[in-house]
């Protein structure tokens, strides 16, 4: 069986390439990585990523002759192509509240996003946050919060072992620990849980060991 492959930007800036990454890395599931640098004067970049899918973003999942793009369409691939590392959970109503959560964190939090870009070579300072996304770092604190107490019993992740949850929530440690976010006890308690595992990890040190700056996400 060919391996998996799964084109990525940047790991110290692309947080959507970080996820199906994680998803992958985490659970020891076999894949080729191609970096293709993003924001670049090099058109062979852009046009990389173009031959890759007309979408013209990153992350791309190519599967043989199946293409996947999209961090969150990539996730529930893997997930059906190996149910047994069970990035969803088994009880269907956890299944469909980790579903629920992953999709709000696919199309919503966008003034935490735009406010505090993933960045790992940042120094780590606060900034002034709006009240919006206050409401945002409240929102995600209270998904955590809440997943916890229902899964704890099952293991420190948001639903006890480490899914797709805990990979689509993964840039987000990033930017709560970069921009000293002020948050509750048990938020960080799940950080430094995410923090150890290690393909996490291994994530932070090769984008701390990048070189390649983007101007207009180092103003913050």
């Amino acid at each position: 069986m060919a391996a998996l492959k799964l084109a990525i930007g940047n790991k110290n800036y692309s947080s959507w390439s970080m996820r199906p990454w994680l998803a992958l890395r985490a659970n020891d599931i076999p894949f080729v990585e191609t970096l293709i640098p993003l924001y670049t004067e090099n058109p062979a970049d852009k046009e990389q990523i173009l031959s890759l899918s007309r979408a013209g973003k990153v992350p791309v999942l190519v599967d043989g002759d199946t293409t996947v793009w999209d961090s969150l369409a990539i996730i529930e691939y893997i997930a059906e192509r190996y149910p047994e590392v069970k990035l969803w959970p088994d009880d269907a109503a956890a299944r469909a509240h980790a579903r629920s959560v992953c999709a709000e964190m696919h199309s919503g939090f966008v003034p935490l996003r735009s406010e505090c870009g993933m960045n790992l070579h940042r120094p780590i300072r606060p900034v002034t946050l709006s009240a919006d996304a206050k409401a945002n770092v409240a929102r995600i604190e209270e998904i955590w919060r809440e997943c916890r107490a229902r899964c704890s019993a099952k293991g420190p992740f948001l639903f006890g072992r480490f899914g797709a949850a805990d990979a689509m929530y993964a840039p987000v440690v990033h930017r709560f620990r970069t921009y000293a976010i002020d948050v509750a006890p048990d938020t960080k308690a799940y950080m430094e849980t995410m923090m150890a595992l290690p393909a996490f990890e291994e994530w932070t040190r090769e984008g701390l060991a990048e070189t390649l700056v983007i101007a207009k996400f180092e103003d913050a």
